[in-house]
């Protein structure tokens, strides 16, 4: 059975592409780009001849059953814009179409601008939210922006550079004045990496142009510590051993954080 293949091109630099991305792109029998002209390009620089057709957000509900028809036929490669296809682009909608009808779906993994940046940020890479491109509109916004304002982990967003300045004010708003790290056109010739508080960033911005990534510092209030099994049993055994309520609240609640007085309702269940 043919088989779809996801392919990952360059975020800018065209040397970023893999040997095992070239390879794929000149077997398949034809390639479903987002962009065909920055596709055609990179095409011509290494040579490939396999026949392309666009597939964007706006021709998808047409082209999609063209596409799958063509997969009966032979394999075929899918490509965005830049980067990973399927990550902020209609390219989800195909594979998942796809997947449906039990058709083969194989990525070919290369360049990511959400990963580059997160790695390059100085920001905690062991937990990340990524919530696509910034609403448009202010109240959709900062209604998105509400819903990680608890998360722990660092938060990344795209943003275009006419409502980079709007976006960067909402953030403030709704989330102080956190670190955040702007990733503005990676790896390309004006690459710009700046790392600093959200009012730096506001003023440094100031005539904003090229693609941004955002990485923002996440939410590093400390959860209050919570009463578990382990602490129960520490109490119940000093409760045994004859101690008083007072002493043993104290010492618990200086070694483990718990609150006094979840711990003293804790020592009355006991």
């Amino acid at each position: 059975m043919p088989n779809l293949y996801v392919v990952a091109t360059p975020i800018g630099n065209l040397e970023d592409i893999s040997l095992r991305a070239l390879r794929t792109l000149r077997a398949v029998k034809l390639i479903a780009a987002e962009d065909t002209r920055k596709a055609r390009h990179l095409l011509k620089t290494y040579d490939v001849k396999t026949p392309v057709t666009s597939y964007h957000e706006q021709n998808k509900r047409t082209r999609m059953g063209y596409i799958l028809k063509q997969l009966e036929l032979g394999d075929v490669a899918l490509v965005s814009e830049a980067g990973t296809p399927g990550i902020s682009d209609p390219g989800y909608e195909l594979i998942t179409a796809a997947i449906r009808q039990e058709i083969p779906v194989i990525a070919i993994p290369g360049a990511s601008s959400i990963i580059t940046a997160l790695v390059i940020s100085g920001m905690p890479t062991d937990r990340f939210v990524y919530v696509g491109f910034l609403p448009r509109k202010p109240g959709d916004r900062r209604r998105l922006l509400e819903s990680v304002a608890d998360e722990p982990g660092t938060i990344v967003a795209m943003e275009a550079p006419h409502r980079l300045k709007a976006a960067l004010n909402d953030i403030f708003l709704v989330l102080g004045d956190r670190n955040i790290t702007i990733c503005r056109e990676l790896t390309k010739l004006y690459e710009e990496v700046f790392r600093g508080t959200l009012t730096r960033a506001q003023e440094h911005f100031s005539q904003p142009r090229g693609e941004f990534t955002l990485v923002i510092e996440g939410n590093r209030k400390k959860a209050r510590p919570q009463l578990t099994p382990d602490i129960e049993r520490q109490l119940e055994t000093m409760h045994a051993a004859g101690q008083k309520a007072k002493e043993a609240v104290a010492r618990v609640a200086r070694e483990t954080g718990v609150s006094r007085k979840e711990l003293y309702r804790a020592w009355v269940r006991i």
